[in-house]
């Protein structure tokens, strides 16, 4: 098929082999869990569960309270030690309740739910078995993956262009489970209706795309096609990959769906699978654990909950390179302070830089306005200008400029002469925007409370001078009393006329 280009992205060294080479490893339990019931997109499961209770291995702990959030599954049976609220560590600075679970030696588990006749069941059926599971995007967003499964749709993309330099879990994961991932798009697809069905592999992974193709014999499925991608960076973001794949932009402030696009990860289409041929709730991911700070680099089957800490020792622990460590990528990763974060569905890297990968920070000079960073920019955006009313603090100019329009994914970093760390100064404007935002909210709910008030305490007010000028109007004249009177003469004339 004929293949289009992004604006912008760059050609970035690969250090994927590390990792890759290595066969996926199985991360025992560690002694203690603890589970976030928020590792999705939108508002937090809700606890089912209470400090003491014994749960399974499979069992649910957290309630999906609506569309926009996710079922939240225990990986093994144990003792829930305690609900308490903790910081997340990917995004950074939001906090939600965690179940903290104390492992058994011995493990038990639920039954798993009844396997679904796929072929035969509709939409409804799919959509209700991924929100049954859990199932939300595991390419980073954590989207809930019913709610994209809900609409028609006349594309279906499968991303496996995994563009990040030393994330290689995606290119493992199709290299030993290519098969469930095409028949998780072979679900998808008759859940969506979609006429087309693309399943996306770098030209980088070339034993990725020989499982893949193999996969799609074995499977039968020839109603999806496999497509090799150039391996440029950002090429796995969701609408570089819609514009590479069809030739489409979609709209600013839009999603993929107004052009009648879906795009799942592999990793979410395998684990829909499991959940409709296994009755497999979401309950472990692979985790890149890599870079020049880790002894042994490679990917890991991981319990969600497991602590990142436990993640590294299977690893061989931390090299004396070891300088930083990130959740994610390099390009669009998040520092993180320890190493007593828990991985969730959406943590895909466990990266360990060296201090020679750093950049100082008080090397960073003023802009030039070179305009490099735009010539680089995805989202084809104006860095510089942004920079600018960020520092400057004019929000409305910086929204209207397209700010939440910026991916974060660090290329207008590495190309700025001045070496300015662009990236951060949009997320912080994005923080400051979203919390301007819900000010605004809540001041205008606050003002709308005091108006239905001073409504309600008009109405009373009414109401008590209505009964005052009625009880006034009662003691001033004699109207009720002669129409008393008149009542009780009528009732006895009645009673002379009526003897009996």
């Amino acid at each position: 098929m004929r293949l289009h280009h992004f604006h912008g992205g760059l050609s970035l060294p690969q250090h994927k082999a590390s990792s890759a080479g290595q066969p996926i490893g199985h991360c025992p339990l560690p002694a203690e869990l603890d589970i976030p019931l928020l590792q999705h997109s939108g508002a937090s499961a809700q606890a089912c569960v209470a400090s003491g209770d014994h749960v399974l291995a499979g069992q649910l702990i957290g309630n999906a309270v609506d569309g926009r959030s996710a079922n939240v599954h225990s990986p093994a049976s144990g003792t829930v030690l305690a609900i308490s609220e903790r910081a997340l560590a990917h995004p950074p600075g939001v906090v939600c309740m965690h179940v903290r679970i104390a492992v058994d030696c011995v493990q038990r588990a639920v039954t798993p739910l009844p396997t679904i006749d796929w072929q035969q069941a509709d939409t409804g059926q799919i959509v209700e078995r991924a929100r049954q599971c859990g199932i939300v995007g595991m390419g980073g967003a954590g989207f809930p993956s019913a709610e994209k499964l809900a609409i028609t749709r006349d594309t279906l993309i499968l991303n496996g262009a995994e563009c990040e330099p030393y994330i290689a879990c995606d290119d493992r994961l199709l290299r030993e489970h290519a098969n469930d991932v095409v028949m998780g798009g072979r679900v998808m697809r008759r859940a969506t209706g979609a006429a087309r069905v693309l399943l996306a592999v770098e030209t980088a992974m070339p034993e990725a795309l020989a499982a893949c193709t193999q996969a799609i014999t074995e499977c039968g499925a020839g109603e999806i096609e496999l497509v090799a991608v150039p391996t440029v960076y950002p090429a796995g973001g969701e609408r570089q990959l819609i514009r590479v794949l069809t030739g489409d932009e979609v709209p600013r402030g839009g999603l993929p769906r107004d052009i009648g696009v879906v795009v799942q990860n592999v990793a979410t289409a395998r684990a829909l699978w499991r959940a409709i041929a296994h009755g497999e709730a979401s309950t472990r991911r692979i985790v890149s654990v890599t870079g020049p700070g880790v002894q042994r680099p490679g990917n890991w089957d991981v319990a969600i909950g497991t602590p990142i800490s436990h993640v590294l020792a299977q690893a061989g622990g931390y090299s004396e390179a070891a300088a930083r460590l990130i959740i994610g990528g390099p390009m669009m990763g998040v520092a993180l302070a320890n190493d007593d974060y828990p991985i969730s569905k959406t943590s895909n890297c466990v990266l360990v830089l060296a201090a020679s990968q750093l950049r100082d920070p008080a090397t960073e000079m003023p802009c030039i306005r070179c305009g490099d960073c735009a010539v680089v920019c995805p989202a084809q955006l104006l860095p510089q200008q942004l920079l600018a009313q960020v520092r400057g603090e004019q929000w409305p100019r910086a929204q209207q400029q397209g700010i939440f329009d910026c991916i974060e994914c660090g290329c207008c970093d590495l190309a700025c002469p001045s070496q300015i760390p662009l990236t951060q100064h949009f997320r912080h404007g994005k923080t400051e925007l979203r919390v301007r935002a819900l000010q605004a909210e809540q001041a205008n709910a606050a003002r709308l409370r005091h108006e239905h008030r001073q409504q309600r305490l008009s109405a009373r007010d009414k109401e008590r001078e209505q009964r005052h000028s009625a009880q006034q109007k009662a003691l001033s004249t004699t109207d009720a009393v002669t129409t008393a009177i008149a009542r009780a003469k009528a009732r006895r004339d009645a009673q002379e006329t009526d003897p009996s």
